[in-house]
């Protein structure tokens, strides 16, 4: 399948006024995408616009429609936008999501419910918004789950189930469109921990401050990886390679996986200062805005050279021949001058003989 490049796509991106959306969003408009940018932050989005629109290192344009994805019909109004703004879509990335921190008989069933309308509801809703509008013409449709949809974390039973409810969705949809024929790409990332505001932002019912556990990942990670799936048809790829490590290890251990995880990401994922405000969430109600990076992380790795790897196997490939040919030659260069260096040993002692 050949995709467009960046600069000529129409883009939509929902979760677009913090963390991965917002950053994806920037990056695409610095290559030349024009974006109709959503979520719940009216406010945010129409600061998001202007600055793509007066930034001049920016060739993209942008617009944006206020929405909560849990609403299909808002986000219909979001693509009937697009249409009507550039013609189509050609690439629409659900990225908006909630978490909650508590232990699951903790949590309760409103707040569940809420997670879920957002974190698999909405995606479902916005798949199907864009499966309509791409199903002619073609496209791509980017679905951010988590290294969540594949081992579940404790202390966030409820975001992992709706994260593995998503990956079961998005493999049967990709199933459906290729079984029919459709031109379009459908793609799952699965950011591994991630330095937005996600912890600031999820709801808490913990004593103490959530903190994401180590190794954590910058946000230009995964909107590198969104942007590369936006011009490459992809299967699922993780964003960092510790998700893969995770997975990993969860399929091949699950039982030593859970004895892991339960001896360190119950402390491990509280801070040691305790919850100042258990109110202050995006549950519900938007919060802080334009916010890439959540600051809680005391080292971000920028790079993953694990998803570098995924996303250019022919690059990586010639890389990796290219050193097993130095090393060889190497080795080679060394074995004839131990064997030139053992022939004169010989010769010498042979002529130092008493004969």
């Amino acid at each position: 399948m050949q995709l467009k490049p960046i600069s000529e796509q129409v883009m939509v991106i929902t979760g677009a006024s913090s963390g991965i959306g917002l950053v994806t969003a920037r990056m695409a408009a610095k290559r030349g995408a024009r974006l109709v940018l959503t979520s719940r932050n009216s406010e945010a989005l129409e600061r998001l616009a202007d600055e793509i629109t007066a930034d001049p290192s920016s060739e993209g344009i942008a617009t944006f429609v206020p929405a909560d994805v849990a609403d299909e019909s808002a986000l219909r109004c979001v693509a009937h936008v697009a249409a009507s703004r550039f013609g189509r879509i050609d690439t629409w990335v659900n990225g908006a999501g909630v978490s909650v921190y508590g232990r699951l008989t903790d949590v309760s069933w409103e707040d569940q419910r809420r997670l879920f309308e957002t974190n698999f509801w909405g995606v479902v809703a916005g798949s199907r918004v864009a499966v309509e509008h791409m199903r002619q013409e073609g496209g791509v449709l980017i679905n951010i789950g988590s290294t969540s949809s594949d081992r579940a974390v404790p202390l966030q039973g409820m975001y992992s189930a709706s994260k593995h409810a998503l990956k079961a969705f998005t493999d049967a949809l990709r199933m459906e469109i290729e079984h029919d024929g459709l031109p379009l790409s459908v793609t799952l990332v699965k950011p591994h921990a991630v330095d937005t505001p996600y912890a600031e932002h999820a709801k808490n019912y913990l004593p103490n401050e959530p903190v994401i556990r180590p190794p954590v990942y910058a946000p230009e990670v995964v909107a590198e990886t969104i942007l590369h799936c936006a011009e490459h048809p992809v299967r699922d790829v993780f964003a960092g390679g510790g998700g893969k490590a995770f997975s990993v290890l969860g399929n091949f251990a699950p039982r030593w996986t859970d004895k892991l995880m339960q001896k360190t990401l119950f402390d491990g994922q509280q801070a040691d200062r305790p919850e100042h405000d258990p109110h202050d969430n995006n549950l519900y109600a938007p919060t802080s805005a334009l916010q890439e990076r959540g600051g809680r992380s005391p080292a971000v790795l920028e790079s993953s050279l694990y998803t570098r790897a995924c996303l250019h196997p022919v690059v990586t490939c010639t890389a990796l021949a290219a050193t097993g040919l130095t090393m060889a030659s190497y080795v080679q260069r060394r074995r004839s001058a131990a064997a030139a260096w053992r022939k004169g040993m010989a010769a010498r002692e042979y002529l130092a003989y008493p004969w």
